[in-house]
């Protein structure tokens, strides 16, 4: 095994993926096919992904990437499937990204239907809805055979259905060979318990007995970030950007303080593109108020319930020590957030090389893909 941060595999445990245009036309049953998930040209020359009778659910991509391998800047999404980089879309092409920025591996998670799959709750149509998320988890698993044990999407669940969304997981894992789950933890938007409730327990042991991380990504939790009236474009983006990172520490709080931890304590959860500079504070002002004001009925101290089984995710942070030196380096994972407007490009060994210099050899390890491995339980030795 080698210390060379120039070869030292990496696991990126963020990046996205721009569903391509056929993805649900093409395995929709006759009776859905017309009104399931279709790109369409619309009148301002934009491809926007509709559903049913032409609601709009958003963009073709989110990509911030160019097929010349150019980023655009301020740019969110591009008008039309032209524009995007086709590592954002295909497998083959991606490898190739990967080979070029030195990645050894991808965790890969949802675009359209929202980055913890949330979004799906828009479609009203039940059968529709559950068509969506059992057509994105067939070609989720399509991906992750293309990519030759580099690749890895994040399966969604039919959460609004528990019976459901259980039969989807043992499906994703024991059939289709998925590794981890992406879910939201704002349940209760949907008029469904808190995920602390006993109502998910079957879910979670489900998940426990199958050793499948629940990915919480920004995005889809608890807190809707909002800023104080409408700003420009880039500051809009800038500003919703770093508040939806900060959101993820109503995520980690409740699931130490529901009790949940003690009910699964085996069971992986994962901060995802939310930073980990922020996490010596919470966890530190999290033990503070478990001490001063009398918790006695949880069996750890917070920051012994994250150290045990919660994870972060970096990507831009130019300075790790602290938060390694204060936490240890047994919980935390790097990210690219590609093809995103946000993510590390171009450069990403250039970068990794920067922000890991210094570091003892086995920290450097843990952090770029020691603990991924194990959190997702895959090789990184490729």
């Amino acid at each position: 095994m080698t210390d060379d941060l120039s070869t030292m595999p990496v696991i990126d445990i963020d990046a996205h993926w721009t569903e391509p245009r056929d993805l649900w036309t093409s395995r929709a049953p006759a009776k859905l096919r017309d009104k399931t998930l279709r790109v369409e040209l619309m009148d301002d020359g934009v491809e926007r992904w509709v559903i049913g009778d032409g609601m709009v659910m958003g963009s073709v991509g989110y990509c911030s990437i160019r097929p010349d391998g150019s980023k655009g800047s301020g740019q969110v999404a591009f008008d039309s499937f032209d524009e995007i980089h086709p590592g954002a879309i295909e497998t083959e092409p991606r490898l190739a990204y990967m080979d070029e920025h030195g990645l050894t591996i991808q965790i890969v998670y949802p675009n359209i239907l929202g980055f913890a799959g949330h979004l799906v709750m828009r479609i009203d149509d039940a059968e529709q809805r559950e068509f969506s998320v059992t057509a994105y988890n067939d070609a989720a698993a399509d991906v992750q055979a293309e990519g030759k044990g580099r690749v890895f999407p994040q399966a969604m669940l039919p959460f609004w259905d528990l019976d459901a969304s259980i039969r989807e997981l043992e499906r994703c894992h024991d059939q289709l060979g998925l590794k981890g789950l992406v879910l939201t933890d704002a349940t209760e938007d949907w008029g469904l318990p808190p995920l602390s409730d006993p109502h998910w327990d079957r879910l979670w042991h489900a998940a426990e007995d199958r050793g499948m991380p629940i990915n919480f990504h920004i995005g889809g939790g608890t807190i809707t970030p909002r800023t104080w009236g409408s700003y420009p474009p880039a500051r809009m983006f800038a500003a919703l950007s770093t508040m939806m990172q900060m959101s993820n520490m109503a995520s980690i709080s409740n699931l130490i303080y529901s009790g949940l931890l003690d009910r699964f304590p085996t069971l992986k959860f994962v901060s995802v593109e939310s930073g980990v500079g922020w996490l010596p504070f919470l966890l530190e002002s999290l033990d503070y108020q478990f001490n001063e004001n009398g918790v006695t009925d949880l069996k750890m101290k917070p920051s012994e319930y994250f150290q045990r089984q919660i994870y972060g995710s970096y990507w831009f942070e130019s300075d790790l020590a602290d938060a390694v030196k204060k936490l240890g380096a047994d919980n935390f994972m790097f990210e690219t957030d590609f093809p995103h407007a946000t993510c590390i490009y171009p450069g990403v060994r250039e970068h990794v090389q920067r922000t890991h210099k210094g570091l003892d050899a086995e920290v450097q390890r843990k952090l770029l893909y020691e603990t991924a491995a194990r959190v997702y339980n895959i090789d990184p030795h490729i």
